[in-house]
């Protein structure tokens, strides 16, 4: 039997019991371990358990709520879930408050068991990732901030540690918001050019008209409003790194000027026919492949061929599924430090949006996403060790409401967001179904490729 939901424990002195408990669970995909003592549970626990605790209040020896204070020991975010009789309900309510994850009354109903476990396991699930992803974040610091560890990315890490410390220009490609001025800062800073001028310009951000100015410099009275001298950029970047980022898009009058300068190493400031020396590092980056004449459009192939001596290509998030969510916990811990807000778990529908969406924007667009969580203005964050409302003390029509809803989103989950087969699956009437999900705010879209 599948054991996708991952294991459950469930407690009972009742050896009758047991069989019937294990073939629940194990019908309904759980991994169940059944045992007949709380010393028994105790030693097949610890805080890496996956799962959820159920437990029967009255045991010999070692009782439920002794148990639960055990297994809270261990660790305070593993669900535990109680069963009652009807005499213990008031001790369950205690222990409920004491962070107990819910209470079930005897007798039971198999669907309301599994819902709760439902609920408990995917909470269990939710807070160990995001305690791994914390901890990748924590021990990649020391790479940040080229976070993650596809191996592309580790190839990359690689490549700029080996020609970081040499004098070889550098071209980059790489998609709109990959992160191509923190690989050419990078370049810089392991470098032995990291104590001079890291200068970066915008080749598409400027004018045709003023671009020149911005990169050779120029005498006063060179041009009209050329009231005084300007040292250009690459001048200033003298002895460091220059990081022309939009390659692509400079003017090609000025593409020639910028090909002698990697020749020669030299500039002639607008105004003067003096030439000046300068030992300065050149890293371009474009979002196209130069390579292409296709998409080379009217850029220069000989200063294509003058920079390309070597290329590092930065992979978008797409192609490196793997790191987006220690990606967004980094891009989400840092904001809500930024926004003073409290840090959020990484919730069940924002995990589904991070792996389920292509992510044009690569790393600028999740790092916005990750601002909007913090702010709460995306999903529906929760802080991290926020105590949930037990569901137990809800009145009998809210309790109807989140089973429905958990039974839609099973369904949803179950169907990869589909509304037609949901709807069918679960035997009601199209506009039935929508009310339903209106009133609930479950948005199906959030359920798409939800199995990949």
């Amino acid at each position: 039997m599948s054991s996708e939901k991952g294991p459950v424990i469930f407690v009972d002195d009742d050896e009758d019991v047991l069989p019937a408990a294990r073939q629940m669970l194990e019908l309904a995909r759980f991994c169940p371990t059944v045992v007949n003592s709380a010393e028994a549970a105790l030693a097949r626990i610890d805080e890496s358990f996956n799962g959820p605790v159920v437990s029967d209040i009255r045991m010999p020896g070692m009782n439920g709520l002794q148990l639960f204070e055990r297994v809270k020991a261990i660790d305070p975010d593993i669900p535990v879930v109680l069963i009652t009789g009807h005499g213990d309900v008031e001790l369950a309510v205690a222990a409920i408050k004491d962070g107990a994850y819910d209470f079930i009354s005897k007798p039971y109903e198999t669907d309301r068991l599994l819902a709760t476990l439902n609920r408990a396991s995917e909470k269990r699930h939710l807070v160990l990732e995001n305690r791994r992803l914390r901890d990748a974040v924590v021990q990649s610091a020391g790479d940040m901030p080229l976070l993650g560890n596809a191996p592309s990315m580790t190839a990359l890490r690689q490549t700029l540690r080996q020609i970081a410390d040499t004098d070889v220009d550098v071209l980059v490609e790489g998609e709109t918001g990959t992160g191509k001025e923190v690989v050419a800062d990078l370049l810089h800073r392991w470098s032995r050019r990291s104590a001079k001028p890291f200068v970066a310009l915008n080749c598409g951000a400027l004018p045709e008209s003023v671009i020149e100015s911005e990169l050779f410099g120029h005498e006063a009275g060179a041009f009209t409003g050329a009231h005084k001298r300007r040292i250009g950029r690459v001048e200033y970047s003298n002895g460091g790194t220059l990081f022309l980022d939009e390659i692509e898009s400079m003017p090609p009058a000025l593409q020639v000027k910028l090909l002698r300068v990697l020749e020669t190493r030299q500039i002639t400031p607008l105004g003067t026919n003096e030439t000046r020396s300068i030992d300065v590092r050149v890293v371009a980056a474009t979002k196209v492949d130069l390579g292409n004449p296709a998409t080379r459009g009217d850029f220069r192939e000989d200063l294509y061929f003058r920079l390309n001596v070597v290329t590092v290509h930065i992979p978008p998030l797409r192609e490196r599924r793997e790191d987006i969510p220690v990606l967004f916990a980094h891009f989400l811990e840092r904001a809500s430090k930024r926004f003073r807000k409290p840090v959020w778990e990484i919730t069940a529908p924002v995990r589904r949006h991070l792996m389920g969406h292509d992510w044009p924007g690569n790393v600028r667009e999740l790092a916005h996403f990750a601002d909007r969580v913090a702010l709460g203005l995306e999903g529906t964050p929760r802080p991290l060790h926020r105590k949930e409302e037990p569901e137990s003390n809800l009145p009998l029509s809210e309790k109807v409401n989140v089973y429905e809803a958990t039974v839609i989103r099973e369904a949803l989950h179950q169907c990869e967001g589909d509304v037609k087969t949901t709807a069918e699956f679960l035997q009601l009437p199209r506009k039935t179904f929508y009310d339903k999900l209106k009133r609930h705010r479950i948005i199906p879209a959030e359920y798409r490729n939800s199995r990949g």
